[in-house]
């Protein structure tokens, strides 16, 4: 079988395929996709007035108009709305660096799209003038006591993470990377990798959902996040977007604004920002609260100081913009089966004060209740906004039935908690339930209140919590991502060698250096023609239909020398970002 050979020149690419039919067939390159297409969002312009106390500083991606960048416009505005107000002398900058574009065939076909050839050196020259230019401005003598948040999206979060070993990080109050290409979680690799049992996270893993993301699709900087900048570094990788998790979804890279992740980002942003400038406020978040009464006979002499809480919670709920719903159980056996009196898409306050007052408490008989079943089939049926803090408050005099009278156990209802945000469970009940509820509560990060009296302090604790996105999906998809292992690689002139591997995988995806240069289902390849002025490493990353499996780079550089004609396999991605 003749093997398929990669012919590169200086500013000028070509592949020339055989395959095992010996046919020859020509293809474009790929090229990494970290392009956006662009929408129209209004600026609110802040002007600097002197030296800020604070520089907001984002670095776009790639093709992203200068100052009209729609991840930088929402990134901006979450992080604005915010700071406003507090006394606190802020301004932008949309970091002018070249984001060299990278032109999109296709987005609805992952990584199978051909996207628009261009100079695979380019790109990297693209990422360290950004590198360059953020430290010159951050480590420059002008605005000495001007403090600094950064950010950026794919190319852009690429000159962030890169930039980090150079910067002064008294300067940096907060650094947030979205979509980075170059992302490293060691906590994500091997077979069972310990993400997926929600252990050994990173610190800097705020939102990354694949418990098998380990290294981004270009390689990674190691270390991440450098030990000066512990707790002032935060990454963010959609769910499937194939530049950061081992899925190959080019759709989630580029809905880091549709799915408010930039609004998330600015939460744990503006806290750190309200440290280091000693600012009092409550955080702003959007808040889900369902609501769920115990309305069995016993509660009687409880109802109405129950439903008055509940009521006032609703009230601060919706008044802070928030949603909420109303439930009502008893036990199975009764029979009654849990009721939906609103839900988030129905309840007004006038609604759920008029279904509060049509609760009306009967029944019962044994002292446990169908709880269980009751708060798994509420979290089920309701419609969970992405990025809200969840509630669920649990009004009740008694304990609960585990595993409940239709099967339901608490490792279920917890379960089901975590996997939608997770959902914060808060008992309200009598002193002597309250060892029962401490697992629960503790699980799905509530709490359990057995003083009455403290009923409106729970309010308020709730209303003031916000939470960020999960930070990982303790779920494995069950899906064994592809291994590659090189064979075998021969200098056969000068400048051209031969690479065989072997692989479980489909097909294999071929890097030059930062930009993708095309795919194969064949096991050898012939590179030629490499500038001979550049370090030159070729990627190799098996892929299956929807995942990808970890790369093996190879350091061609020697061939360039006449002297050593041997080829260093690196056993790490390419480009860790050592100089």
């Amino acid at each position: 079988m003749r093997g398929k050979k990669l012919h590169t020149k200086f500013n000028n690419i070509h592949v020339r395929l055989h395959n095992t039919r010996r046919h020859k067939i020509k293809i474009r390159y790929l090229v990494a996709a970290l392009a956006l297409t662009m929408i129209s969002i209004p600026i609110h312009v802040v002007q600097a007035v002197g030296c800020p106390d604070l520089r907001v500083v984002f670095a776009r991606g790639s093709g992203g108009e200068l100052n009209n960048d729609p991840n930088y416009l929402e990134f901006k505005s979450a992080i604005d709305n915010r700071i406003k107000g507090t006394g606190v002398t802020y301004d932008f900058v949309d970091l002018d660096y070249p984001a060299i574009g990278v032109g999109i065939d296709n987005l609805k076909v992952a990584l199978g799209a051909y996207f628009g050839s261009g100079d695979a050196y380019e790109f990297g020259k693209s990422v360290d003038s950004g590198v360059e230019k953020l430290q010159k401005m951050i480590n420059g003598i002008s605005c000495p006591n001007t403090k600094y948040v950064i950010g950026g999206y794919s190319q852009g979060a690429m000159v962030i993470s890169k930039s980090l070993p150079g910067l002064n990080p008294e300067r940096i109050i907060y650094a947030a990377t979205f979509g980075d290409p170059k992302l490293y979680l060691p906590e994500g690799k091997g077979l069972f990798p310990p993400a997926c049992q929600g252990k050994d996270l990173s610190d800097y893993r705020m939102y990354v959902p694949d418990c098998k993301a380990y290294k981004g699709l270009l390689g990674a900087y190691e270390p991440y996040r450098p030990d000066a900048f512990i707790g002032k570094v935060g990454t963010w990788c959609n769910k499937h977007d194939v530049f950061c998790s081992h899925y190959l979804n080019i759709d989630d890279h580029l809905k880091y604004v549709s799915d408010n992740l930039y609004e998330d980002a600015a939460k744990v942003i503006f806290n750190k920002i309200a440290q280091q400038y000693g600012i009092e406020t409550r955080v702003v978040s959007d808040h889900d609260t369902a609501i769920l009464i115990d309305s069995s006979g016993s509660m009687s002499g409880l109802i109405k100081q129950y439903k008055d809480e509940a009521y006032r919670l609703a009230k601060e709920t919706l008044d802070s913009g928030g949603r909420v719903a109303l439930f009502d159980y008893r036990d199975l056996k009764d029979p009654y089966e849990p009721v939906e009196r609103c839900n988030f898409d129905t309840c007004t306050l006038e609604i759920f004060r008029q279904e509060l007052d049509n609760i009306k408490v009967d029944g019962g008989g044994d002292t446990p209740e169908s709880l269980l079943s009751a708060s798994f089939q509420t979290m089920k049926s309701l419609k969970w906004k992405h990025g809200a803090t969840k509630s669920l408050v649990v009004l009740t005099d008694a304990g609960f039935l585990a595993p409940d009278r239709d099967g339901i156990t608490i490792e279920q209802v917890i379960k089901l908690s975590k996997e939608i945000d997770p959902v914060n469970f808060y008992i309200i009940t009598k002193p002597s339930n309250e060892s029962e509820y401490q697992t629960l509560a503790a699980e799905t990060g509530g709490k359990v209140v057995t003083n009455l009296d403290e009923l409106s302090l729970l309010t308020d604790y709730i209303m003031e919590r916000f939470d960020s996105l999960p930070r990982v999906d303790e779920v494995d998809d069950g899906l064994m991502l592809p291994t590659l292992t090189v064979v075998n690689t021969k200098q056969t002139s000068d400048d051209r060698i031969e690479i065989e591997f072997q692989t479980d995988g489909k097909e294999v995806l071929v890097l030059l250096n930062d930009r993708v240069l095309g795919r194969t289902n064949d096991t050898n390849i012939t590179i030629t023609g490499l500038d001979k002025s550049m370090q030159n490493t070729i990627s190799l990353i098996p892929l299956n239909e929807t995942i990808r499996g970890e790369g093996v780079a190879i350091d061609v550089s020697s061939v360039m020398s006449p002297t050593n004609g041997a080829i260093d396999i690196i056993p790490k991605a390419p480009n860790t970002g050592k100089q």
